[in-house]
């Protein structure tokens, strides 16, 4: 059910691209090809466990931990409020 000028099943397919635009950048952002041996941000050796477990790692575990923590927001607003646009 959908309110004011949005059509029936608006709410759920705003839902859904969210949801497909947060895969396609997790896919984007997962490593490919070959390992570092060397973290890219703190130059320490990157275990071979870690390289082998997960191919095309640029960074140690500590290193990726801190990347981690960086907040990312879509910049697409789905939301039909105006309160929403001026967040």
């Amino acid at each position: 059910m959908a309110g004011g000028w949005t059509r029936d099943g608006a709410v759920q397919d705003q839902i859904e691209d969210t949801v497909k635009d947060a895969i396609l950048r997790a896919r984007a952002m997962t490593p490919q090809g070959e390992s570092a041996e060397e973290c890219d941000d703190c130059c320490e050796p990157i275990p071979k466990r870690r390289r082998e477990a997960l191919p095309g790692v640029r960074t140690c575990v500590a290193c990726q931990s801190e990347r981690d923590k960086a907040v990312v927001h879509s910049t697409i607003n789905r939301r039909g409020s105006k309160d929403s646009q001026l967040r």
